[in-house]
């Protein structure tokens, strides 16, 4: 993953937010909070940073945006998943090495683990749908990215917060 291009992203992002009026920082916050490796944790950071007051920076926009995205990903992914297995026999069919992998991970860690920890390394966009994909319950994907969402948007407000705070 090029770092560099969620950099730009953010502080394009940032430009873009600065620019418009106050009430329309919300959209602009809620629509970085459905943007991958964005997502609620650096979109609730931005609105704190734009000052907007924590609560309605996490809560409103951001932890809302992201969870519209994740959601929406990982029904449709419930529903290509229902639809590849059905009318499909228990064959076992050769798993790929990456598959596996993840597969053990997810064994290992759990819905609760990899939807809390899976922000570190993927998008929740990506970790919540990968879930289904698997197998897991969708409703304890829902649940667990839900909270993980909620968690990391939380977090990094209160440390935007604090950072901003110790700056100025």
């Amino acid at each position: 993953m090029n770092f560099d291009v969620i950099a730009d992203l953010f502080q394009r992002l940032a430009e873009f937010a600065a620019s418009v009026e106050p009430w329309q920082q919300f959209l602009v916050i809620l629509l970085a909070g459905a943007v991958p490796f964005i997502e609620s944790y650096l979109g609730s950071f931005l609105g704190v940073a734009l000052g907007i007051e924590p609560a309605a920076a996490v809560v409103a926009t951001a932890v809302v945006g992201n969870m519209i995205s994740t959601f929406l990903l990982i029904a449709l992914a419930t529903r290509a998943r229902t639809a590849a297995t059905r009318g499909r026999r228990s064959t076992k069919q050769p798993v790929s090495a990456r598959r596996q992998k993840v597969g053990r991970y997810a064994e290992r860690l759990g819905v609760p683990g990899v939807s809390l920890l899976g922000p570190i390394i993927l998008a929740s966009q990506i970790t919540g749908p990968t879930l289904v994909a698997l197998g897991a319950d969708k409703r304890s994907v829902y649940l667990f990215q839900g909270i993980a969402i909620i968690v990391w948007g939380v977090v990094f407000g209160f440390f935007g917060d604090l950072v901003i705070s110790w700056y100025l």
